[in-house]
């Protein structure tokens, strides 16, 4: 009976991750992307697999519009102020099937991201599992050089007090790239002063511990 249910059990896992994006999409429950009704989620795919522009009225009444599929990633513009991303990630080595992950990014004006992790039916994952630690603004900072230690670079540095942390998953690979948004909210002449000591991009890659920074 135990080999019947080993192989029971690998075939099912093997089904888990052929799952693709567009079907992951597809079963996705609506609550966790009320924006959108499930026919504008299948109008979307349809509309990408005639060749025309996935666009659709959503339940608020405004345009979304789906900009990238693959059988990894999905992305669609919201709105002009929101965005929303999924990718298929390879299992960690003590995680059975695949991982999905999404982010939710807003934008009002600076850009502001959430992480949500979920198993291949779509069961809630702890973030902490595969990302330990999200980037905040003390990530970004360089060391300032003695030289540069003015009141005016001191005072810009206390002017970025918000964490705005925009997240997007990198082209072609399962990296996640982070950018620093909090510029945007401060200032004008105080995030002028910040911006040559502050990192441009942190990239975390995907590995059987999860994201991690590269």
């Amino acid at each position: 009976m135990k080999p019947v249910l080993i192989i029971l059990f690998s075939l099912i896992s093997l089904g888990l991750n052929a799952q693709t994006a567009r079907d992951l999409f597809i079963a996705m429950p609506d609550s966790l992307l009320p924006t959108l009704t499930k026919n504008n989620r299948l109008d979307c795919l349809d509309f990408l697999a005639s060749g025309m522009k996935a666009v659709v009225t959503n339940r608020l009444g405004g345009q979304s519009q789906m900009t990238h599929l693959s059988d990894t990633y999905v992305r669609i513009q919201l709105s002009p102020k929101s965005e929303w991303q999924m990718k298929v990630l390879p299992s960690p080595q003590d995680t059975a099937g695949i991982v999905v992950c999404t982010i939710a990014t807003v934008s009002a004006p600076a850009a502001d991201s959430r992480l949500c992790f979920y198993d291949a039916a779509w069961h809630p994952l702890p973030r902490e599992r595969f990302l330990p630690h999200v980037p905040a603004v003390r990530d970004f900072l360089l060391p300032l050089p003695d030289s540069a230690r003015t009141y005016r670079q001191l005072d810009a540095r206390r002017a970025a007090d918000i964490s705005f942390v925009r997240a997007d998953f990198a082209e072609g690979n399962d990296s996640l790239r982070f950018t620093l948004d909090t510029p945007r909210y401060m200032p004008k002449e105080a995030a002028s002063e910040l911006k040559s000591y502050v990192r441009r991009r942190l990239v975390c890659a995907w590995s059987p511990r999860g994201f991690r920074l590269e």
